[in-house]
């Protein structure tokens, strides 16, 4: 890959004739329409959704003569480049000149760049960007923008598929997943954590079409002119959560969907049993892990492990182990209650409290309590064999 530095661009030319879509968060052109500022491959605009503080930094950084950092271009053609390490910087830049946000001056006041003195209006303009114009093949181009690292936001895993599988799927597909106006936002983020901006539901999406396997799928689908398959079966498994859960719970966000899509929705669920159990679940004081509420309803109420029950104190079970082996050793029997009807060596063993853990006689998932009334204490081969019955 060859490099040329060029130091003789001002943020006056790199900002002539930008273009900023409110809509998908892009800083799309600059340099007269030469540069394209958001290839495909880049990451949606990130610097305003701190409060706006990193754009403002950027503009602050240049008025002191502060500076902001090498930009690296990719030169696609003699007359065209497209930006491959700088476009928050640039779209920043090209932000504030066309007025879509103000920075605080020196007494704290609001100022847009319309409304700055001329000489400072000069100073922005006129500043001059270090600038690297990169040429090489595309895998060179790709392999050095995988490890870029802008201003202390490394590129997120999905960040970096966009770049190495870019192509007409990943552009229909960040079209779907990566507009945070897409108005289907809101019923997704009830059930996918992350934000569109940072292709977290694009990565949702495609994990659970593929299976898991990303990188496999958009390498295959690459060339790919719609998203129709993806698409379908993120719908499906949204739409298939939502009729089984009928309450929103916020403990329902960022679950394996796409897994418990796969394992359960063969199985016929009626939404108003569900959501009693649901809500009862939540009210149970024993039940500590909420999360896995669901899928423990999706399994048919079997799996207890999910629910992270609470546990028997260490009072609780010393006074249930006392109590136990002080009538164990009165009748000459086990103070395990089943080893002592077992028939082999240790039918009259008194286990010590190490040897031994407590578990419900009555099992929780069939009503019984987490009280002393209802520990018994068995050695640790006997509870474990004993399961849920």
């Amino acid at each position: 890959m060859n490099t040329i530095l060029k130091t003789n661009i001002t943020v006056k030319e790199i900002c002539d004739g930008f273009v900023y879509n409110e809509l998908e968060g892009k800083g799309l052109f600059g340099l007269s329409g030469k540069l394209t500022i958001q290839p495909e491959y880049q990451r949606n605009y990130i610097y305003a959704s701190d409060g706006g503080k990193r754009e403002m930094a950027v503009i602050e950084s240049v008025l002191k003569e502060y500076p902001i950092g090498l930009i690296y271009f990719n030169k696609v053609s003699n007359d065209k480049f497209e930006v491959l390490d700088g476009q928050q910087r640039i779209t920043s830049l090209g932000r504030f000149i066309t007025d879509k946000f103000a920075i605080k001056d020196e007494n704290g006041m609001e100022q847009y760049f319309g409304g700055m003195a001329k000489d400072k209006q000069k100073k922005l303009l006129e500043t001059k960007l270090l600038i690297y114009e990169c040429a090489g093949t595309e895998s060179q181009i790709k392999e050095w923008f995988r490890t870029i690292n802008i201003a202390g936001v490394p590129l997120n895993n999905q960040e970096l598929l966009n770049a190495v599988y870019s192509g007409p799927f990943v552009t229909k597909a960040k079209e779907e997943f990566s507009n945070s106006q897409n108005a289907n936002i809101q019923k997704w983020s009830a059930y996918i954590s992350g934000s569109a901006n940072r292709q977290e539901f694009l990565e949702c999406a495609l994990d659970w079409v593929s299976k898991g396997n990303i990188g496999d799928y958009m390498s295959k689908h690459r060339k790919d002119e719609n998203i129709d398959e993806s698409k379908k079966y993120f719908n499906t498994v949204i739409d298939w959560v939502s009729s089984v859960f009928t309450d929103v719970e916020s403990e329902m966000r960022g679950l394996e969907w796409g897994r418990l899509y796969e394992e359960y929705h063969k199985e016929k669920y009626n939404p108003t049993k569900v959501s009693a159990g649901v809500r009862k679940l939540y009210g149970d004081f024993f039940v500590k892990d909420k999360r896995g509420i669901f899928e423990y309803i999706l399994g048919g109420g079997n799996d207890i492990k999910l629910l992270n029950i609470r546990i028997f104190d260490e009072p609780t079970k010393r006074a249930v182990y006392e109590k136990q082996t002080r009538e164990a050793e009165t009748k000459k029997k086990s103070n395990c209650s089943l080893c002592a009807v077992g028939h082999d060596v240790n039918k009259e063993k008194i286990w010590s409290f190490g040897e031994m853990e407590a578990d419900h006689v009555s099992a929780w998932s069939k009503g019984g309590a987490t009280s002393a009334k209802n520990c018994e204490m068995l050695c640790r081969t006997h509870n474990r064999a004993k399961g849920n019955r």
